[in-house]
């Protein structure tokens, strides 16, 4: 117990900071990784390189939605984690110029796209432990998180495992973006959802283990369906409990800081 609180103190202690320096930091250890997948993983140069320049855009999107949300409070240790979830979604979002031919990659692929998942439970955890949660968190955390869904579902359909409707999974969360343009009901607040958090856990797990190599077309096929079957539930359940007239949505925020 002491050694845990003595490392959340610490978490605490190095929560503060501008965001351009999380912006840097997580750019360099990009760049670091990206250079080992080139020389140690074989991977393509111009698929690392492709990753670098999709997080020096990310980053500067970052940086500026950070200065008009956050304004003088500090970006925290958890938006940093997913920063670092940001910065390996661009490198795997590398592997989409591979058209599905690279089977060399496979592995590290899977072990990055793995990791990247695997972080997605941390920063959730170190917002609310460090009392970090903040709707700029909240929405930068979601946003990771779909633009991760949606590389993973085009390199499924690339890699030939399963039919072009695979792209669904990584491109309901934005067809529900837009549906919210054009009714504003749907734009109001959901409360916390266990489903909801469940089922898009889910998804990456699913479209992850599509991607390695034992799993055939077949097994793929039937997993991504039962995948996309049980996100589209979750998205009408949440729709209709929009739609209802004069309902009190009440709650924190999506996911966390």
């Amino acid at each position: 117990m002491a050694h845990a609180t003595a490392l959340i103190q610490s978490m605490r202690a190095t929560a503060g900071g501008r965001p351009i320096t999380s912006i840097l930091s997580i750019a360099a250890l990009t760049a670091l990784l990206g250079g080992v997948l080139a020389h140690h993983a074989n991977w393509p140069q111009q698929h690392v390189v492709a990753g670098w320049l999709a997080y020096a855009v990310l980053g500067g999107v970052v940086a500026i939605a950070a200065g008009a949300r956050l304004g003088r409070a500090p970006f925290g240790v958890a938006n940093q984690v997913t920063l670092l979830r940001a910065g390996l979604v661009c490198l795997i979002g590398g592997a989409l110029l591979a058209s599905g031919q690279a089977p060399i990659m496979s592995w590290s692929l899977a072990g990055l796209i793995a990791t990247a998942l695997g972080l997605d439970a941390l920063d959730g955890w170190l917002a609310r432990r460090l009392r970090l949660v903040s709707a700029f968190g909240a929405r930068f955390d979601v946003e990771v998180d779909a633009l991760l869904l949606l590389i993973l579902a085009v390199l499924v359909w690339q890699a030939d495992r399963v039919g072009v409707w695979v792209l669904a999974i990584g491109l309901l969360r934005y067809g529900f973006v837009l549906a919210g343009r054009l009714a504003p009901r749907l734009r109001a607040p959901l409360p916390p959802s266990r489903r909801r958090k469940v089922i898009a856990a889910q998804q990456g797990v699913t479209l992850l283990l599509c991607l390695l190599p034992p799993v055939t077309g077949r097994m793929a096929s039937a997993a991504a369906a039962a995948a996309l079957l049980c996100l589209t539930l979750s998205f009408v359940v949440d729709v209709l409990r929009l739609a209802q007239p004069r309902t009190a949505l009440t709650g924190g925020l999506p996911k966390r800081a």
